[in-house]
């Protein structure tokens, strides 16, 4: 997985972030400006708040979160192809009042630690603007406008952000027993992962299962299907899965920058006449991705309803 130093200029960058997407879809970030300390911080406050008994976690759950699906989840409550994950985690998004849509509305928020409202709020303006630096970058590396996503796709984005903690999951003699997350690909254009140092997530590249950088400085980020469907497949939205299989909690911290909720993802018409890519059939979950139609919310509601199910037949749309 290749490392992109954005302080060795724009042009170096951009080449560097177009080649790690065409190659891997994924690459790692130095030199992204976002403070280890705000970082540290944040981990600390969510290993607080995940310390809490469940019956006080309970008090800010999914259900209390209504449409806008913010709030804590427990071990297990979250599934990838229909299997739960042994992960724990709080959902949060971007800040406004609520709204008609799903993921639209206020995050709740826990009476303690108080710490954990003003590093998430503080994590997440970060990586906005850390976020759509990164797209300009693929915007010229794709020879587009560098304002290309954010005037058009991410004028309005779709901001997801979670904390998980995985608790240790040592493999079985027979490696049969479950992941943390199991293999998946995101579902929208780009996401920033922070994580405490801690090893555990791997990447499916041309078929091989290699292990991320632990090094918790580096912010790693992947692609999304909507970025897989807009480029034709030339950046690959790559197949990723984790497992702690360490002796302590792991946490991880995704950020989700994605196309506005009624935008529509259409397929980049490039002068050079590329042909779309023609391996769906080994796609992990055999979609294609040019085959689709409608909103990116619609999208994303399907894939969504399926990680809580029992939360998305309670929601009227």
């Amino acid at each position: 997985m290749p490392i992109v130093d954005l302080d060795g200029g724009d042009d170096a960058a951009a080449s560097a972030i177009d080649a790690g997407c065409r190659q891997f879809g994924f690459f790692a970030l130095a030199g992204h400006g976002v403070a280890d300390e705000l970082r540290c911080s944040l981990i600390a406050a969510a290993a607080e708040f995940f310390s809490l008994p469940d019956s006080c976690k309970s008090q800010v759950s999914l259900a209390h979160g209504g449409t806008a699906w913010r709030g804590w989840f427990p071990l297990g409550g979250e599934l990838t192809s229909g299997v739960p994950d042994l992960k724990e985690g709080y959902y949060f998004g971007r800040e406004c009042p609520l709204g008609n849509k799903p993921l639209e509305g206020p995050n709740i928020w826990p009476a303690e630690p108080a710490a954990l409202r003003t590093t998430v709020t503080a994590w997440m303006t970060s990586m906005a603007t850390l976020g759509q630096r990164v797209l300009s970058l693929m915007a010229v590396g794709l020879g587009l406008d560098a304002e290309f996503f954010r005037r058009g796709l991410t004028a309005e984005p779709t901001e997801l952000f979670r904390i998980f903690r995985y608790p240790p999951h040592p493999l079985s003699p027979d490696g049969t027993d479950r992941w943390g997350v199991a293999e998946h690909s995101d579902y929208g254009l780009l996401t920033l992962l922070a994580h405490d140092g801690s090893g555990g997530l791997e990447v499916n590249i041309a078929g091989d299962w290699i292990e991320a950088p632990s090094d918790p400085s580096l912010i790693i980020c992947n692609l999304g299907d909507m970025l897989d469907r807009l480029t034709a497949g030339r950046y690959r939205s790559t197949p990723h899965r984790v497992r702690n299989t360490t002796s302590h909690d792991r946490y991880s911290l995704p950020y989700f920058l994605d196309p506005g909720w009624d935008a529509v993802v259409d397929p980049l018409p490039f002068a050079d006449g590329l042909s779309t890519t023609t391996d769906n059939d080994s796609r992990w979950d055999g979609t294609d991705l040019q085959q689709i139609s409608g909103t990116y919310g619609e999208w994303l509601w399907k894939k969504v309803s399926k990680v809580f199910p029992d939360l998305a037949s309670t929601v009227d749309r």
